[in-house]
């Protein structure tokens, strides 16, 4: 009996050991910033501390002339302003803004990241397909593919932008079954979650940032999924932020009342790996066959294909 005991409680000992060596603590051996450390060239890439884009040796066009003036933006993104571009469906047009200065969320998280990110319109600060940074290993050899709306399989113009994910004022997210989380949409645009996503960010988290349109509806931004700032690890609380499930019905609109924060999670706290910036536990070279922990990142908005919106009892596997 106690030798039974003895390896049963070994057994749970590795378990829990190779769940925490296989997330918790993750310590990077390499600098956080990762590819964003831009040849050594670091923070003043992006954020040029005097003459905005010219501190950068880029002479913007007369639509430019607002460089720097929001958060001391060094990159000349007014190749793209007022640009029109469509993602997949025309319902998916996006209207860029016309200037940075407002430091509006489309400025903040779409407008600036094609400054560099866009290969189409914006190619004077594009990316060039190229990292010169030590990136972990998990990435392989293969250069990143980080030319948005120039990837080779549809020519120049909106058509470039087909095969990437919708951002902008109509990529919202919406509620309801079938391909959503039983939640709401609060007056201001937050989400209002219903038992079956209360559970899980429970067993996940939500740490997606959606910005909120004009028509106070959350939308997808390049910053809902991504931290420019961090490319390998993501802090988490371990405090989960959801609200208890009760009162919700679809059927009459009746909802929790409180909202979802980004970072609200389950999980136990600490450091854990995330590969592309991607801001939430998210690692497609983990090594377990059975984990589940990418599909659950895109989970957080697509809820009616989780488990808890299924009857499944799966958690986040890793």
């Amino acid at each position: 009996m106690k030798r039974n005991l003895s390896i049963a409680i070994a057994i749970m000992f590795l378990a829990t050991a190779s769940f925490a060596s296989a997330q918790i603590g993750n310590a990077p051996a390499t600098d956080v910033l990762g590819a964003h450390l831009n040849y050594g060239r670091g923070c003043p890439a992006c954020h040029a501390p005097h003459s905005g884009a010219m501190g950068n040796g880029i002479q913007p066009k007369a639509a430019g002339a607002d460089t720097g003036s929001y958060a001391l933006w060094g990159e000349d993104a007014s190749p793209l302003y007022g640009q029109t571009i469509s993602f997949g469906a025309a319902k998916y047009s996006e209207a860029l803004p016309t200037g940075i200065a407002s430091g509006s969320s489309e400025v903040t998280g779409i407008l600036m990241c094609l400054s560099c990110h866009d290969g189409n319109m914006a190619k004077g600060a594009m990316m060039r397909n190229a990292v010169y940074e030590i990136l972990p290993s998990t990435y392989g050899s293969t250069a990143p593919p980080t030319l948005i709306g120039n990837n080779g399989l549809s020519g120049a113009g909106a058509a470039s932008y087909l095969t990437d994910h919708p951002v902008g004022t109509n990529a919202t997210i919406s509620c309801g079954a079938p391909y959503n989380w039983d939640c709401s949409i609060s007056a201001t645009g937050t989400i209002l979650p219903g038992p079956n996503m209360a559970q899980f960010i429970t067993n996940y988290g939500f740490f997606v940032k959606p910005g909120v349109n004009a028509a106070n509806k959350p939308m997808v931004l390049c910053t809902t999924c991504h931290n420019q700032h961090l490319m390998n690890t993501v802090a988490v609380s371990g405090k989960n932020y959801a609200p208890t499930p009760g009162s919700f019905n679809p059927a009459n609109g009746v909802a929790n009342t409180v909202s979802v924060s980004s970072g609200a999670s389950g999980l136990p706290a600490g450091s854990y790996a995330t590969m592309f910036f991607i801001l939430a536990p998210y690692n497609p070279a983990d090594k377990n066959p059975y984990t589940n922990q990418t599909a659950q990142f895109c989970r957080q908005c697509h809820g009616g294909e989780a488990n808890e919106s299924n009857g499944g009892t799966a958690g986040t596997v890793f």
